[in-house]
Order: C-alpha cells, then sequence, then structure tokens
C-alpha cells in the first residue's frame, strides 16, 4: 500500500486511476479496478440521470473499492452529473473550462470533483472553481487530447500552479512509468491504454489485435474522427486513420446497445469499436496512447493494476 494525498482523498489503496475511456470502459472494468485497490472510472460523457443510475449502481453492487464517473463537457447532461453526485467517490469531468457551477453540484451530493487539464493555466481555473483534484493529461494520452506538451513539463507545471493532488496522465503504461511520475510529484497515476486489453473491457477482438501489434510511432494525434465531436485532437492508431480515408462508404458499420438496438456506425465518427461493432472496424476510431507497445496480451484488470503498481 503506498499512501499518497490521492489515496487518502479518494479513499483507495493504490495511488493509480484507470482511465475513463467511453464506451470501453465498462462497470464490471471498473468494478474490477477498483476492487482491485485502485480508482475505477466510467465514462459516460453525456449521459442522462437514469443510465448514469443504472451504471453506479452496477459498480456499486460488485465492490466496496472506490469508483468514479468522467462526463465530457461538450455533451454533459446536468441531470446526470446531478444523478452521479452522491452515488461515484469521484465526479470527474474534461474538455471544457471549469466550471463552478458543476463543482457546486458535485459537492453538494457528497462526492469529489475533479477535472482533467492540459495546461497550467486551465490547472489553476479547475482549482479556483473548487476542484479537489487536477489531471495533468499530457500530449502522449490516448483518445481526445486537451493539451500539447508532453506529461513531465506538463506536471512540473501543473504542481507548482495548484496546491490540490494531481494525478499525471498521458504515455503510462508500466510500473517504472507509474513510479516516476509518483516520484516526480503527481499524487496518482492515471492509466487508459493498458486497461483495453482487461478482459473487463468493451473492446472488439479486432481492435485489441491491432493494439498490440503497435509500436509508440503507430499512433498520431488527428482530428480526423470529428464528425460528432470536430476539431477535438486525438490519438488513435495510424492504421485506422488511413483505413476511414479509403473508404467512401458513410456508414461503415454498426453497434448494439446493451438493449440490443441496432445503430449505425458512421464513418469518421468519434465512436470505438466495442465487442458488438460489425462492419470496417480496422477504419473505426481506434484510441491508443504512446504506451501501447507495452499492452501484449488480454488479461484480468487486477493483474493490469497490479502489474502497474509493483514498483511504488
Amino acid at each position: 500500500m503506498t499512501e499518497t494525498a490521492f489515496t487518502r482523498l479518494v479513499g483507495c489503496k493504490l495511488p493509480l486511476q484507470q482511465a475513463g475511456m467511453g464506451v470501453a470502459a465498462t462497470p464490471e472494468l471498473a468494478a474490477a479496478v477498483a476492487e482491485a485497490g485502485a480508482l475505477g472510472m466510467l465514462g459516460l460523457a453525456g449521459a442522462p440521470a437514469p443510465a448514469v443510475i443504472a451504471s453506479l449502481e452496477s459498480i456499486a453492487a460488485r465492490t466496496k473499492g472506490s469508483f468514479g464517473v468522467n462526463f465530457l463537457m461538450p455533451f454533459v447532461d446536468r441531470e446526470g452529473v446531478n444523478a452521479a453526485a452522491g452515488r461515484a467517490r469521484v465526479v470527474e469531468f474534461f474538455y471544457g473550462d471549469p466550471d463552478a457551477t458543476l463543482i457546486q453540484t458535485v459537492h453538494g451530493g457528497g462526492s469529489l470533483a475533479a477535472w482533467q487539464v492540459g495546461s497550467a493555466d486551465e490547472a489553476r481555473a479547475a482549482a479556483d472553481a473548487g476542484c479537489d483534484v487536477v489531471v495533468a493529461q499530457g500530449v502522449e494520452a490516448g483518445g481526445h487530447v486537451r493539451g500539447e506538451v508532453g506529461l513531465l513539463c506538463l506536471l512540473e507545471l501543473v504542481l507548482d500552479a495548484v496546491s490540490v493532488p494531481v494525478v499525471a496522465a498521458g504515455g503510462l503504461g508500466t510500473a517504472r512509468s507509474v513510479a516516476a511520475v509518483i516520484a516526480a510529484g503527481a499524487s496518482a497515476a492515471r492509466v487508459g491504454t493498458r486497461f483495453l486489453a482487461a478482459e473487463e473491457a468493451n473492446v472488439h477482438p479486432s481492435y485489441l489485435e491491432s493494439l498490440i501489434k503497435a509500436r509508440a510511432e503507430d499512433t498520431v494525434l488527428t482530428t480526423t474522427f470529428g464528425a460528432s465531436w470536430p476539431d477535438a485532437p486525438h490519438r488513435v492508431l495510424k492504421a485506422c486513420v488511413n483505413a476511414a480515408l479509403e473508404l467512401d462508404e458513410e456508414v461503415i458499420g454498426e453497434s448494439r446497445l446493451a438493449n440490443g438496438t441496432a445503430v449505425p456506425m458512421q464513418r469518421f465518427s468519434s465512436a470505438p469499436p466495442g465487442r458488438s461493432a460489425t462492419g470496417h472496424i480496422e477504419a473505426m476510431a481506434q484510441y491508443a496512447g504512446q504506451s501501447v507497445e507495452h499492452l501484449h496480451r488480454r488479461m484480468p484488470a487486477a493483474q493490469i493494476v497490479a502489474e502497474l503498481t509493483a514498483e511504488l
């Protein structure tokens, strides 16, 4: 057990947060990570209140550990945030100016508020708005990326800018890298890409196979998959960008919701391929951080947590 300001505040045993990776971050994944002693996270973007409640109750039924939920500011549903407050230990926001009214809602329900940032100025704004935790995301990160500099540079700037616990995110995929950011002053490390290989994650087998074969240089920061979220840079595998550009179909497949409803997958959609996706999987948004070459096979989330924290 490695105690930091983050573990004391959040109530978990390990200074590790699993990223809330959209459809990939299932209740099963968040619960398994929480049960292993880290902070498990859901990614619910702009989910309405009933979906938020059902998802968080599903996690609570599986673990007594600490878990949270991530909302995306371009899509945020304020009733969904209100539903999360008090049901999740941490309510986190990303990709928008820190909003004190949302923080007040979170605190009013008894939860901690976190904001993922890409600059020292945004970190200050988040702390000033009342956030309990700031997540500093380096440009090495997979998925949507807010900042423009590398993690270590950003971490130094954010640590100097705020007094609240800072979580380091971006390109972390080994026990050495997790231990390094803790030694550099972070209160916790945030990892996404490694958890895409968790047995509990909702990741299409072909997508996982591409991740396993990839190296750091096989990722690219792009705005290609911006049909539903324009002008928002994101890091994906280069191969899926090329595949999407080569197609001339506007609908390239479909996925299925939990209730079995089929949903068309548009070319250049920001939605990644989950297990139920069919069609041109190779041309869908295959998010990956620069830590991707440390992902070797599918394994239980608890084993990933153990590997990532082995040097703490």
